[in-house]
């Protein structure tokens, strides 16, 4: 797990400081789409930047990434809208470990 640097447009990601606190340490994954990023922390949460209408604003689901998370994929091409979506881990469910 670790850091995460960003760099380049700021609208589309490339200035993580409102979260860069959060991206300091324990980050396993980054995925991106066209003008936003998200990454996953080693505790299952999700922190999201870039642009707020591509997916970079996550505060109305914020409650639903502190924990669990297990993965996270993005979409967004060529101007089109952009999304991300996080597979969670169900409470309860069986594991194969």
């Amino acid at each position: 797990a670790g850091e995460v640097v960003t760099w380049g447009d700021p609208e589309a990601g490339g200035d993580s400081s409102d979260v860069a606190e959060r991206l300091v340490a324990g980050v396993t994954s980054i995925t991106g789409n066209e003008r936003a990023f998200a990454a996953l922390k080693d505790a299952g949460e999700v922190v999201t930047w870039g642009d707020p209408d591509s997916g970079g604003d996550s505060s109305s689901v914020a409650d639903r990434l502190v924990a669990g998370v297990t993965s996270i994929t993005g979409v967004g091409k060529y101007g089109m809208c952009s999304a991300f979506a996080a597979l969670k881990e169900t409470e309860g469910a069986a594991r194969d470990d």
